[in-house]
């Protein structure tokens, strides 16, 4: 038997496409790729990219929470995907607010176009033990 389950929550965006909000393997929760989008519309939020950010980080956090995690405290790893590399030190403070003393290990890399041409997007990975 598989210890292997899909994390789905009203609390974080949906969509048609094939991938799961979530992936939780044993202890592990791998949470899929956010942009800045209200759960509840579906839309885009609007402002700049610390309030797109913090966004994006409610959407991991529900993610985590539905899984049984205590939401970003559970965060272990995020990968950071920027339009700009101009937005970094922005979405740094946006970040480090909501992490503190102790954030994840991270990466950030800049690509050339997300989709709905949001500025930020982020993945994670948890710790659910």
């Amino acid at each position: 038997m598989s210890d292997i389950d899909s994390i789905e929550t009203d609390d974080a965006p949906s969509t048609d496409n094939p991938y799961s909000q979530g992936i939780r393997a044993g202890e592990t929760l791998y949470v899929s790729g956010y942009g800045p989008v209200d759960p509840e519309t579906g839309a885009v939020v609007k402002g700049d990219v610390e309030t797109q950010t913090g966004r994006v980080l409610d959407n991991i956090a529900a993610v985590v929470a539905e899984a049984g995690g205590d939401g970003l405290a559970d965060v272990v790893k995020v990968t950071v995907y920027l339009t700009d590399l101009a937005d970094y030190e922005r979405v740094n403070e946006a970040y480090g607010a909501r992490f503190g003393e102790e954030p994840p290990a991270r990466v950030c890399v800049e690509v050339s176009r997300l989709p709905e041409d949001v500025r930020v997007e982020l993945d994670a990975i948890a710790y659910l033990g």
